[in-house]
């Protein structure tokens, strides 16, 4: 027995250091739903409460119905008997009506309680750094935080309003146990210590399963999604790879259940030795009441209620302790949905950030070093480069070079680790964060294919704006996105993609359309546009340019390409090169120095098929 007590304080106090999660749930359950709460809080005491009253009627019953008996049938009697069991019917039938307003309080408790946890979720989402997208434990966090984390709060309060209930109708079955011994209260209260042992040591082992099985699970969950997303679909069945990614799935949750069934048949005998233990000492306790009756120190109505408080009491104190190892199990998940939420980005505002101002000088990258987050590799080195406010400047190099990443580095998705990137002579990181990314429009080289109509599509870009259908237009044929949506169903109100029903898709150049249009709704001051012609033909490419020089005109453009068609209408061409900048000059300039932005300039346009040197 002190063995037993010596480790359940051991688990109890491994429990206190989670406590403070349990007051960040209790504020967030406040701030999602006050008002329900307090109506929950309410329906519980008088729930709680209710069992004992039918336990103390059941006592007046059966003596009512022993001396009715013993007096012939007397009416007097009898009625008494009959007031008791009548009062005891509306009792249950009041039970039975708090249960369903309860339930209703509960699941208007809970919607708002997930709704706001969601909104916590995704607004802590966007509010991250990209460089959290680069990590593999950011992963696990986010993963743990939606999948496991998001519900526990309502599981949390549940468990606690069941700890309440049941701890009133504990105490005041205490009461009466007393009224028989001191020392029956404690007898119910050492019978379930090996059920609160049980309760602690399996919840804490299954908390820790499932941290260490959260990168497994994640695998699952993409093996699932390859086997069913319909991106994947083409070439899961050219290359035949779908038994393959089958197999993986099927082994992998095969362990990951064997594991979990091991764990649930350690916890079942463990349950089945406490309740072992339970039952003894309500035979013992159960034996000393017939005792006492027998010696005519207690009616048929003692008995009869001592079965039944302590029966319940013992019910209601492993209900109690399975509250507490809910509690707990909620608690040690809530930590995963706190931890998440009090993940901090890195690329913020200074304490007074300057305004933005309309590019006057340029751009300057002096000196700037930067590696992605675990990456040994040094994606820019001492990286230098000017472009000039205004003006049209090209970013030509091989995969790898490190073209895409000045454009994360401009929208400040990431801060260099060294060096400095300015506008106007001011560092990036001095600027208003938000108001940077709003002076910038971009292309990126894989745009989102949102699943909504083509006019959403392109008002996506700039929604502050509140763009009219005007503005949309102009930016459709800016983009020469205007004869895509011309030829569909309902023109701009066409739902695209695949995924609800009635929607058409495009292909990768029309998607690639759609897109220039949403990045160029937005009259931003800086463009950058990355591999903007890849998915045109030269013919389309042609037309595109041409009217994108008009619409870039005064405007700062950086131009991210693989094709120097594209490429040769800037007004300054920079190659890079492992992480810096190798040759710049005009197009003439560059075939004039016949370096390798000429050779490769040579091998795209006469389609050799040796070595490129560039691309």
């Amino acid at each position: 027995m002190f063995s037993n007590l010596k480790l359940v304080a051991t688990k109890l106090r491994g429990a206190s250091a989670q406590l403070p999660y349990l007051a960040q749930a209790l504020s967030l359950v406040r701030k999602a739903a006050g008002g329900w709460t307090l109506l929950w809080l309410g329906l519980l005491v008088i729930q709680g409460l209710l069992p004992v009253a039918t336990v103390t009627l059941t006592k007046a019953l059966v003596d009512s119905l022993v001396i009715a008996i013993e007096s012939g049938g007397d009416w007097e009697t009898l009625r008494l008997s009959l007031f008791y069991a009548l009062l005891m019917g509306l009792i249950m039938l009041l039970q039975e009506l708090l249960r369903g307003v309860s339930s209703w309080v509960r699941t208007s408790q809970n919607e708002l309680v997930r709704d706001y946890i969601s909104a916590l979720v995704h607004r802590q989402s966007i509010a991250l750094d990209l460089a959290f997208y680069d990590s593999p434990e950011y992963y696990d966090h986010l993963h743990r935080a939606r999948y496991e984390a998001s519900n526990r709060p309502i599981a949390l309060l549940d468990s606690m309003g069941n700890l309440l209930q049941n701890s009133i109708t504990m105490i005041a079955m205490s009461v009466v146990l007393i009224a028989y011994a001191w020392w029956l209260p404690l007898a119910l209260f050492f019978s379930t210590l090996p059920a609160l042992y049980v309760v602690l040591h399996h919840t804490i082992r299954e908390h820790e399963w499932n941290q260490r099985t959260t990168a497994d699970r994640r695998r699952a969950w993409y093996y699932d999604y390859l086997l069913t997303a319909r991106e994947v679909a083409s070439e899961l069945r050219l290359f035949g790879t779908g038994e393959h990614f089958i197999t993986r799935f099927q082994l992998l949750r095969t362990r990951l259940r064997d594991e979990r069934l091991a764990l649930l048949k350690n916890q079942a005998l463990a349950r089945l030795s406490a309740g072992i233990a339970a039952l003894l000492v309500l035979g013992l306790t159960m034996a000393w009441m017939v005792w006492q009756a027998l010696q005519g120190l207690f009616t048929l109505g003692d008995l009869a209620l001592f079965y039944s408080a302590f029966s319940q009491g013992q019910n209601l104190m492993r209900s109690l302790l399975q509250n507490l190892g809910q509690i707990y199990r909620n608690m040690l998940f809530l930590g995963n949905l706190f931890e998440y939420l009090a993940l901090e980005p890195q690329v913020v505002d200074k304490p007074h950030p300057f305004s933005v101002p309309l590019p006057q000088e340029g751009i300057r990258f002096s000196n700037v070093t930067f590696s992605y987050p675990d990456s040994e590799r040094t994606a820019l080195q001492d990286f230098d480069l000017d472009i000039p406010a205004g003006k049209m400047v090209a970013i030509v190099g091989v995969n790898g070079a490190g073209k895409t990443t000045l454009l994360k580095l401009l929208c400040r998705f990431y801060d260099p680790q060294s060096g400095h990137i300015e506008l106007d002579g001011t560092d990036l990181r001095d600027y208003a964060l938000e108001e940077l990314r709003r002076s910038i429009t971009v292309l990126f080289q894989e745009p989102v294919p949102y699943q909504d109509t083509a006019g959403k599509n392109i008002a996506f870009g700039d929604l502050l704006s509140e763009a009219d259908s005007e503005a949309i237009w102009a930016a459709a044929e800016a983009a020469g996105a205007d004869s895509v949506i011309a030829k569909l169903p309902h023109g701009y109100e066409t739902q695209l993609g695949k995924w609800f029903k009635g929607g058409t898709d495009l292909s990768v150049g029309e998607w690639q359309r759609i897109a220039l249009a949403r990045a160029f709704l937005r009259q931003a001051s800086i463009i950058i546009l990355d591999e903007p012609t890849s998915a045109m033909d030269p013919w389309a490419e042609r037309d595109w340019l041409q009217r994108f020089r008009d619409l870039a005109s005064e405007r700062t453009t950086v131009l991210i390409t693989h094709r120097f068609t594209t490429a040769k209408h800037a007004d300054m061409i920079h190659v890079m090169h492992n992480g810096r900048i190798v040759e710049s000059g005009s197009h003439e300039a560059l075939l004039a120095l016949d370096g390798r932005y000429a050779r490769s300039w040579q091998a795209q346009m006469l389609g050799k098929e040796e070595s490129d040197p560039l691309l």
